[in-house]
């Protein structure tokens, strides 16, 4: 009876899986006949959450987060999606557990390590840039941060930014110090200033705001997330774990955002 069983379960997984594959190709082809957002940016939540539901340690959990990013980025350059911006950490974040907080940026490390040999990074030809307070980061990171800009700075294909020690009201009132400094030396006039003028003077120096922001975890709120950036993006709440997020997921997320109408207030 309990062989049977087995044998049973064994064929239940092996039909899910042929059921999955199927829905994904059939998913896929749909997404791909749409248009398909130029800018996406991920809000990685839930690494905790989905840590404590596996029995995992916290750090584990941000562990198979950081490994999920990878794959992610993966499907997006295969879809053609050309500028992602990762919300990897704010400055709320470094408040958290000293070690907790050590382990996130020890894995921030390897990534920016990770990224100086990566094949796929000169395969979809990627450009790095790295956006928040970097002067809150340890020199070592800093460093690191340095040598994958500098690495990758002539790629112009696509584009990643890593918004870490980050915070969207601390980026505008960096930008509005950057522009009163400019007033007065002379290089920009006050008649000058207007929604572009003070959009190149924020971390993402006035490149393509998100089509789509993504947040996993069930909660829907910005956090601090790209405050100007995002005024007229599409957002999408998914209940899903970011470690435990499938490629279904993101495809269904990209499909939602070409069943809107984007209006820009008009």
């Amino acid at each position: 009876m309990a062989s049977l069983r087995a044998f049973m379960e064994t064929i239940r997984g092996r039909v899910m899986k042929y059921v999955y594959r199927y829905y994904e190709r059939k998913l896929l082809a749909e997404v791909k006949r749409g248009r398909m957002p130029e800018h996406v940016g991920l809000i990685l939540d839930g690494n905790r959450r989905w840590a404590m539901e596996v029995g995992l340690t916290s750090e584990k959990g941000h562990e198979y987060g950081f490994e999920k990013l990878k794959e992610v980025l993966n499907w997006c350059w295969e879809l053609g999606i050309h500028v992602v911006t990762i919300y990897a950490l704010s400055t709320e974040n470094l408040q958290r557990d000293k070690r907790e907080v050590e382990n996130l940026l020890r894995l921030a490390k390897k990534g920016f390590s990770e990224v100086l040999n990566s094949p796929e990074i000169h395969r979809y030809r990627v450009r790095v840039k790295v956006i928040g307070r970097l002067d809150l980061l340890d020199e070592d990171l800093r460093e690191l941060i340095m040598q994958v800009e500098k690495l990758t700075e002539k790629y112009n294909d696509n584009k990643i930014y890593v918004a870490i020690a980050y915070g969207g009201r601390m980026e505008i009132v960096d930008a509005t110090k950057r522009i009163i400094r400019s007033v007065l030396s002379g290089e920009l006039r006050v008649e000058e200033i207007d929604e572009n003028t003070f959009s190149k003077y924020l971390y993402t120096n006035g490149d393509k705001d998100p089509d789509l922001i993504i947040r996993t975890s069930g909660e829907e709120r910005l956090s601090g997330f790209l405050l100007w950036q995002s005024a007229y993006s599409e957002f999408y709440f998914m209940d899903v774990y970011w470690p435990a997020l499938r490629k279904i997921d993101l495809l269904r997320a990209i499909r939602t955002y070409q069943r809107r109408n984007r209006r820009f207030g008009k």
